[in-house]
């Protein structure tokens, strides 16, 4: 019996390389504060209190075998601006929330790829103003 396709996508598998970044880089924001971690789908998904930040992969990854993704709801426009520029960074919408994904080329990417992540932590920790 033939399967219909699936309305999720296909989630690559995550390169080892990546295993290992993502591990590094869990163990980075584990004494971030109010930061804990869920396995999720294949991902490390890290939260703020209640609110979801980032993804890093495990088993699988988001577009390509070595990216990540973080969650910047509402960006401002310099930072906008700064994430166009970037070309490791790409953008999708999941469930209503803006992810932007970093692809990660070597070690030397970290740094850049945990300041992401940490801009997407400190966003997370900020409540939302209604008007």
């Amino acid at each position: 019996m033939k399967r219909g396709k699936s309305s999720r996508p296909e989630l690559p598998k995550v390169s080892e390389e990546m295993k290992a970044w993502s591990a590094a880089l869990a163990g980075e924001t584990a004494s971030w504060p109010q930061v804990a971690s869920r396995a999720f789908f294949g991902f490390t998904a890290l939260y703020r209190h209640d609110r979801i930040f980032a993804l890093l992969p495990r088993t699988r990854a988001m577009e390509t075998a070595n990216a990540l993704a973080f969650k910047l709801e509402s960006p401002a426009p310099r930072l906008l601006a700064r994430l166009k520029k970037d070309p490791r960074i790409g953008s999708t919408q999941m469930q209503k929330a803006r992810w932007f994904t970093f692809e990660l080329a070597s070690s030397a990417d970290l740094h850049d790829a945990l300041d992401w992540v940490g801009r997407a932590h400190e966003a997370a920790g900020k409540s939302k103003k209604w008007s």
